[in-house]
């Protein structure tokens, strides 16, 4: 087994206290405030927007348990980020730490074509222009990463949603296909 495991990166099972993205050590200058007192119930936030890959896991699986996704095994959840193109990350600051509230990822093949995945905007920030907010950050890296053709998969309800912000259906009729294993 030892030598397998020289080919592959490390993909052992997440460390539950060791897997933080702390800001200063391990993406320096990697955030950025993107909104100015965000009003939000009553509280003034500053939400900050951040490319880090070092997430904290628990962090993000609380986030998609609050919008009601179904639970993946961390492990997978830890090499689909590490093997994304770009990973976008909404956080407002609470003393020293910080309080994730959106993320979205995108996969590409770095040249043409991008898919954006797992957007998502905490319940108690949606309606403020997070959502926005978000894909504009993806989609501005994209583009500047010169991929003109960015693609995603939304949920019934969120259709609009997408919509609104410049997506469309596929104009050739185009339809997505999808494989199962039985």
């Amino acid at each position: 087994m030892a030598f397998w495991k020289k080919f592959f990166k490390n993909t052992s099972t997440v460390n539950k206290h060791n897997n933080a993205c702390n800001i200063e050590k391990m993406c320096p200058q990697d955030s950025k405030l993107l909104i100015k007192h965000l009003d939000n119930s009553g509280q003034t936030l500053d939400i900050y927007v951040s490319t880090c890959k070092n997430i904290n896991l628990y962090e993000l699986e609380q986030l998609c348990d609050s919008v009601g996704w179904v639970r993946r095994p961390l492990n997978k959840v830890k090499i689909a980020i590490d093997h994304s193109f770009i990973t976008i990350s909404l956080f407002y600051k609470s003393k020293d730490n910080k309080k994730l509230i959106g993320f979205a990822r995108a996969t590409s093949d770095t040249v043409f074509n991008a898919t954006i995945w797992d957007v998502v905007i905490h319940p108690k920030f949606q309606g403020k222009g997070l959502g926005k907010a978000l894909m504009d950050q993806i989609i501005q890296h994209l583009r500047y990463a010169d991929i003109s053709t960015i693609t995603l998969f939304a949920d019934p309800q969120v259709v609009s949603f997408y919509r609104n912000i410049g997506f469309i259906t596929d104009p050739d009729g185009v339809k997505g296909m999808f494989w199962y294993p039985r």
